[in-house]
């Protein structure tokens, strides 16, 4: 299992649809929570794209050098970059990183920030546009040279002369829910990505996506965007979620709402029809939660609950065949510890540090007294009791 956190560049704060609790999107923050992806095990973290956001190419450029193992989760943009351009970028970043690149491809499912970028196609073609580029993009970046016409490219001889430190070329990620968007996963991604639905829901689309990859004699991984809200009692996870939305009134929903619907992103589609943008049933499946989603466009739910309970809910996508977990929550930066501290002891990770060399150096907790080491462990307590 991998487990990968969020860099909030678009914005981050204890509460939703306010500014008050909030914080600047200003570069020592960001840097805090990347470094502390860094040093608590995760994976890497991804870096949202949009017009909402700073860039991140830009952003994951400057972080590198504050980082040593964390992997970075940058997108392309078909259609926005061109696929020599974009595959020079990330053999670039890739060598100067030592390999420590993912990336995100993103079509975009937002006419309106679509045409303000120039692009004017619609839902399909854009995914088709997107075929013709990882077709390109993936003979570039692997080294080859790239002879190509199609509907929407024409490339004579592209090709990048300074390699890729990953091979054949760093990995892919991406994610869609029309059946269009799974044929382009069966044929170029490396690791599909759905955003957190129920479980059933998951299951149809990984057993869409593994059908039409085994036709085109390929596998593909899968990976799933949630945010989680975890807390040492079930009661106090609860709370949480309720105290996120607390300044949420119906006309931020309403507002939200109606961004979403001028959207032709099947996924945002899904993500509204969990909740409807109604707080009646906010809880979709047993621990998971759409309240996020009543403003927040992209990964709407979260997973709720103590330690024990969010890990079984965590395990049973790993049943289904999810094996990275890319998550978020607010505020980024405690959350981030939180969950490390709270999780993954129980998860099967295998890139947690080895905390054991430090221990001489650095005590786990406050010294007892001035002279007496912290227990290390505590006995297991009853986590799951709702007060």
């Amino acid at each position: 299992m991998q487990v990968l956190w969020f860099i909030p560049t678009h914005g981050d704060g204890r509460y939703l649809a306010t500014s008050f609790g909030g914080r600047a999107v200003s570069f020592p923050y960001l840097r805090q929570i990347a470094q502390a992806v860094d040093n608590l095990g995760y994976t890497g973290a991804l870096l949202p794209t949009g017009r909402s956001c700073e860039d991140a190419w830009i952003l994951a450029s400057s972080l590198v050098t504050h980082t040593q193992r964390m992997r970075f989760l940058v997108a392309v943009r078909p259609g926005l970059m061109s696929p020599g351009v974009a595959a020079r970028m990330a053999a670039t970043f890739d060598r100067i990183s030592n390999g420590r690149l993912l990336i995100n491809i993103v079509t975009g499912g937002d006419p309106v920030e679509s045409a303000g970028d120039g692009l004017h196609l619609n839902h399909d073609d854009r995914y088709r546009l997107t075929d013709e580029f990882l077709t390109v993009w993936r003979q570039i970046a692997s080294g080859e040279e790239a002879n190509f016409k199609g509907d929407y490219l024409d490339i004579q001889g592209g090709k990048i002369l300074f390699p890729v430190v990953q091979k054949p070329h760093p990995p892919l990620w991406f994610g869609g829910s029309s059946p269009i968007a799974h044929e382009i996963a069966a044929k170029h991604i490396d690791v599909y990505l759905t955003w957190g639905e129920p479980p059933a829901q998951v299951a149809a689309k990984i057993a869409d996506v593994k059908r039409l990859a085994e036709a085109q004699g390929r596998t593909v991984k899968f990976g799933i965007r949630l945010h989680v809200i975890v807390r040492e009692r079930e009661s106090e996870a609860w709370e949480a979620a309720n105290q996120l939305i607390k300044y949420v009134d119906e006309d931020a929903i309403a507002t939200a709402q109606k961004a979403f619907s001028r959207m032709d992103s099947e996924g945002q589609k899904r993500m509204t029809q969990l909740h409807n943008g109604s707080r009646e049933t906010l809880e979709i499946s047993p621990n998971l939660w759409s309240g996020i989603g009543l403003v927040r466009g992209g990964a709407g739910t979260a997973l709720v609950g103590d330690p024990d309970t969010v890990t079984a809910r965590m395990l049973e996508y790993t049943d289904l065949g999810i094996d990275t977990f890319v998550f978020s929550g607010y505020p980024h930066l405690e959350e981030a510890y939180r969950v490390a501290e709270l999780l993954f002891p129980r998860l099967p990770l295998d890139n947690l540090p080895n905390v054991e060399q430090q221990l001489v150096l650095s005590p786990f907790g406050e010294i007892v007294a001035n002279e007496k080491f912290p227990n290390q462990q505590l006995k297991e307590r009853a986590t799951t009791t709702v007060d």
